[in-house]
């Protein structure tokens, strides 16, 4: 009898305690509960039959969705989270840096993005192609304005299929009035045999090099919703390369980008479609596939790798018939 009790009153005690567990959670903890507790598939396992859609970008073959490369490069939009790069850098060993761009071939993703100047990522880049890898990538790079060659023979040098000007640099140059020095990097880079790209944040760089005559092979330009909870703030407008400091928004104007980029009949990659990791890739990748993006770069752990292939096929299936014409 007193058995039976001692078992009622503990397990009266433990429902009382299980109910008020949500109240004394931290925001962080009730946040990943709920998570963990919501249904979600398992990655699907690597696979050399895996695909992705494709387009070209001059003769080079591109996979729709492209691994970013910031955070192999142990960089990352982090807002106030003071520790995040350190962590990357300690997370993306060279082992798992290879690995990574290993599922990405399995799973149909061939291109990504690299820094040149980062010379140990260079370096396993060559050994990764000299063990049998395929991935092709795009250099980014970022110019002194008074060497507009460096960077691009670096590139060209390190395996490149394609180099583009950052979109820092691109703000600040055309905010400057020195499109006519883009357009110089552009003919550097096509005479190195690479095709040939502008990154912008803002807008208006995008039609200042299109007012310019310059004439890239391949547009970047940020795109994604402001349907997120660090989204810009009404008091909040300063250009991108002007609120690092806060951190919280890369794309100013996404109703006028898609808009202008409708009559633009470049390739575009869109880039920061997930708002630096605030925006669920489902919804990141569809806003930017039906308003017009021909291409997504997207920084990804190998953990993600295979569910964000499935978002990407699934969402480019559904918007093969979209307003702008594909290019690329």
């Amino acid at each position: 009898m007193n058995t039976n009790s001692n078992r009622r009153s503990f397990l009266k005690k433990s429902a009382a305690a299980t109910l008020a567990a949500p109240l004394i959670m931290s925001i962080e903890e009730y946040a990943l509960a709920g998570q963990e507790s919501a249904a979600s598939p398992s990655p699907a396992a690597p696979s050399s039959k895996a695909t992705l859609p494709t387009g070209t970008i001059g003769k080079v073959k591109i996979s729709r969705l492209i691994c970013g490369g910031n955070l192999i490069n142990g960089y990352a939009h982090s807002r106030d989270l003071i520790y995040v790069s350190s962590l990357l850098k300690h997370y993306f060993t060279d082992d798992k840096i290879m690995e990574t761009w290993s599922l990405c071939e399995q799973h149909g993703i061939n291109t990504m993005l690299l820094y040149p100047r980062d010379a140990q990522a260079v370096s396993l880049y060559a050994k990764y192609r000299a063990g049998g890898g395929r991935i092709n990538y795009l250099a980014q790079i970022a110019p002194a304005k008074t060497d507009l060659k460096t960077d691009v023979q670096r590139a060209r040098d390190a395996g490149a299929a394609g180099a583009y000007l950052v979109g820092n640099l691109t703000d600040a140059w055309t905010r400057e009035g020195d499109v006519q020095l883009i357009g110089q990097l552009i003919s550097n880079i096509r005479e190195q045999g690479l095709v040939a790209g502008v990154a912008a944040h803002e807008l208006r760089s995008v039609k200042a090099v299109e007012d310019g005559k310059v004439a890239p092979d391949f547009y970047m330009k940020t795109l994604h919703d402001t349907n997120y909870w660090s989204k810009r703030r009404p008091d909040q407008f300063q250009e991108v390369i002007d609120n690092y400091g806060v951190d919280n928004y890369w794309c100013m104007d996404p109703k006028e980008t898609i808009a202008y980029m409708d009559d633009i009949n470049r390739p575009w990659i869109a880039y920061k479609v997930l708002a630096a990791g605030a925006i669920d890739p489902k919804a990141g990748f569809r806003h930017a596939f039906v308003n017009g993006a021909d291409f997504v770069a997207v920084g990804m752990f190998d953990f993600q790798i295979a569910d964000d292939v499935a978002v990407a096929n699934d969402v480019l299936k559904a918007t093969q018939n979209r307003e702008r014409a594909w290019h690329g």
